[in-house]
């Protein structure tokens, strides 16, 4: 199939899954009203601000950021809180800039914004004095995390002790989606299949000028990747990846195997997850979840907890 005929066919089948001219209202994430708790309650959710002047026994405690990914909220990493006991360790659940928000804020959002959330709270619990910090990362939060190893931003902060990545998205599943940047001006957006329930936590409709975003951090990452990234001192990694990932191909995790090394030069772990959802530790909300799903959450749950000293 020539370029000309394989555009045409991208344009013909993105019309399916594309909006011209979304009806937004105000019980979808993308209207006016404020879902995310996280934008009026910020205390509830981030540990620089429940704990601006911590104690002794709050620097004592291991502090684990928890990154969404692209379109999602502070919910994708509800459940891990909710499972989570804090006794020895506590969570700070982050929004990325331009997210949670209204579909305005979304589309003129770059992904430097979405990662800007990050390093923001990074940087604030580092300045109050704690000396433990983790971050995970679902989707584009893993490849986030990926962006901030490759442009070094570790070198110069305090070297996070863990680094976990679910499901990151270096390569997408969808081979339509590199194909925005031609003819999304003409689609405007691309809506999502997501139930009502759905709608108040996820954006509904994705402006174009977003999935160009997303594509620009994957190529960015990818570049990183191939001319070889290296972890900062310290630094635990590891990926775990749903097998039959429907949105980010497990080509990703090749990759970060294949390109990331630890500071003595050694290969980050990898597991494979028996699993065909996207996020596979989200489950709340999904419709007929297994019992080995349960166990696949359960396992990276526990996993990363426990690495955590």
């Amino acid at each position: 199939m020539n370029k000309l005929n394989f555009l045409f066919l991208a344009f013909i089948t993105t019309l399916f899954y594309s909006c011209s001219d979304p009806k937004i209202t105000d019980d979808l994430l993308d209207g006016n009203v404020i879902f995310d708790p996280s934008l009026y309650n910020p205390e509830q959710f981030l540990v620089s601000a429940k704990y601006p002047n911590p104690t002794p026994a709050d620097l004592s405690k291991h502090i684990i950021l928890v990154i969404h990914g692209y379109s999602a909220t502070t919910f994708e990493w509800q459940e891990f809180k909710d499972w989570s006991n804090e006794s020895t360790y506590r969570i700070s659940q982050v929004l990325l800039d331009g997210h949670g928000r209204d579909y305005n804020s979304f589309k003129a959002s770059k992904w430097e914004d979405w990662r800007s959330a990050i390093t923001d709270e990074y940087e604030k619990l580092i300045a109050l004095g704690y000396t433990k910090i983790s971050i995970a990362g679902s989707s584009t939060g893993g490849t986030l995390i990926l962006e901030l190893i490759k442009s070094g931003y570790f070198n110069a902060h305090l070297h996070p002790k863990n680094l976990f990545l679910i499901d990151p998205i270096v390569v997408s599943s969808s081979k339509l989606q590199s194909t925005v940047g031609i003819i999304g001006p003409m689609l405007v957006c691309a809506e999502s299949d997501q139930t009502t329930q759905e709608n108040k936590y996820w954006y509904r409709f994705r402006p174009y000028q977003t999935i160009n975003e997303l594509n620009d951090v994957m190529k960015t990452v990818r570049k990183g990747l191939e001319d070889g990234m290296t972890l900062p001192t310290g630094t635990y990694f590891k990926v775990f990846h749903s097998l039959h990932d429907p949105v980010a191909s497990t080509t990703s995790t090749v990759l970060i195997y294949k390109g990331l090394k630890t500071s003595t030069g050694m290969h980050v772990d990898v597991q494979l997850m028996d699993s065909d959802i996207h996020v596979f530790t989200r489950l709340i909300l999904r419709s007929n979840v297994t019992t080995l799903q349960h166990a696949n959450q359960l396992d990276a749950f526990n996993q990363i907890v426990n690495k955590l000293n």
